[in-house]
């Protein structure tokens, strides 16, 4: 039996079937969806979790580091004994004491070597002290401001040397004391990379070498230090004490030991100068300007360029007939425009030539010269303001720099770069407005200028 046939027509649609679910996504502690996982309304996928920050082994300081520590509490222990206390004790008995302090000293310097250490943690360095109380200082790498190698004397007997960090509104921070010279060299290259102010050297890569900008002559450094006003006095003390004793015949205790305080109180900073600026270097890397000096106490410091906030020339008045001026970086966080101040991160140049202030110059603030600088004199009537240091001011307005000069018998040059500018200030006093003046203040990030 043959089945019958459809009637003509169109076929019976069938009922719709219901739409598929879409797939629900996986979840992950990163979020609703899994690493690399596109979502429907965008077509990137989704970031990745940020990782745990890099972290290096911990480091322990060079082993003798506590005989060091040692040595120099036995130096403050011999200054602070008198000729008194060691003729009551003898030389045995002092010997002893010393010994004593020496081994005391040495013991706790090497348990406090086993408790303390650094370590490089993502872009921050962490140093660990203390051995009663803990303490853990976190330096951010991102505030670093100054990096600085220096060797004191037992340093340079020992092949050793201790870094020292500049850290932007804080003095002097964790000294590692003390590192061999490589190893201090090393991490100073380290942390400035990690902050950002000096390209990372890969492994069995060889280091970027820097370029020699200036080196300054010891005899001129020397010159430079006796021609100032406290080293003319030394000759006339001399004068004054030896004609007393011809006079009178005799040269008694009280006037030998006078002189010699006098002169060791005159001799005191220019020596020091002599000795802190002793081989000075400049030179130049990708990391910034690169400094070396000290005889006694050598030191490496690298000073980043976007630190810089301006330069300071000086022209003392003994050097004039010379023509020799002084150079002094202004760095943020290092301290104000004050032109007598010397500290150990300011120094370009001590003592040289225009030629060689000029060079310097363009290296650090490109488009400003020395040489034919053009200054605009204040009206006259601000002589009633100024009637001594009139004739020395003046300021200028170049392409790239705010420039002001004052100073009578020591003339100094200010240069503040338009870009290191934080604010502008107009001061006008009864006796300005009386006078149809006003004063203008330039505060930078290191000081201000008037």
């Amino acid at each position: 039996m043959t089945e019958a046939a459809p009637p003509p027509g169109p076929a019976p649609s069938e009922p719709p079937r219901p739409a598929a679910a879409p797939p629900t996504p996986t979840t992950s502690p990163a979020g609703p969806y899994p690493p690399g996982y596109t979502t429907p309304h965008s077509p990137f996928p989704a970031p990745l979790a940020a990782g745990p920050p890099a972290v290096e082994p911990r480091h322990r300081l060079h082993p003798l580091t506590p005989l060091l520590r040692g040595a120099k509490t036995v130096v403050f222990v011999i200054a602070a004994f008198s000729w008194q206390t060691i003729n009551k004790v003898g030389l045995s008995g002092f010997a002893v004491i010393v010994t004593l302090c020496l081994l005391g000293a040495i013991a706790l310097g090497v348990v406090s070597w086993f408790a303390t250490g650094y370590q490089v943690v993502g872009r921050e360095l962490r140093v660990y002290e203390g051995v009663l109380w803990r303490r853990t200082r976190a330096i951010p790498l991102e505030r670093l401001q100054a990096v600085e190698v220096v060797r004191p004397l037992l340093a340079q007997v020992t092949g050793l040397a201790e870094l020292r960090l500049e850290v932007v509104g804080s003095d002097t921070e964790a000294p590692l004391a003390y590192l061999t010279v490589s190893d201090a060299v090393a991490l100073r290259g380290r942390l400035l990379a990690l902050a950002g102010r000096a390209p990372t050297v890969a492994d069995g890569a060889p280091a970027p070498r820097d370029r020699l900008l200036h080196a300054v002559a010891n005899r001129d450094l020397v010159i430079s230090q006796v021609l100032t006003p406290q080293m003319l006095l030394v000759p006339l003390g001399l004068f004054g004490v030896i004609s007393e004793a011809v006079v009178q015949g005799s040269w008694g205790f009280i006037a030998m030991a006078s002189t010699l305080t006098a002169l060791a109180g005159v001799l005191l900073r220019p020596t020091r100068r002599v000795l802190l600026d002793w081989d000075f270097r400049v030179s130049l890397d990708d990391s910034g300007l690169r400094v070396r000096r000290g005889r006694l106490e050598t030191r490496s410091q690298t000073v980043p360029l976007d630190r810089v906030q301006g330069v300071v020339a000086t022209w003392p008045l003994l050097w004039r007939p010379r023509r020799w001026l002084r150079l002094r970086l202004e760095v943020a966080g290092f301290g104000s425009f004050e032109p007598d101040m010397s500290g150990p991160a300011d120094q370009l140049l001590p003592v040289g030539d225009h030629h060689t202030a000029d060079r310097l110059l363009a290296a650090v603030l490109p488009g400003v010269q020395l040489a034919g600088l053009s200054l605009t004199a204040p009206p006259a009537r601000s002589r009633w303001l100024h009637p001594i240091t009139y004739r020395k001011l003046g300021v200028s307005l170049t392409d790239t720099a705010f420039i002001v000069r004052h100073g009578r018998f020591t003339p100094h040059v200010m240069i503040l770069p338009y870009a290191r500018i934080q604010s502008v200030r107009v001061v006008r006093t009864p006796l300005h407005r009386w006078l149809g003046l006003a004063s203008v203040h330039v505060d930078a990030a290191a000081g201000a200028d008037e």
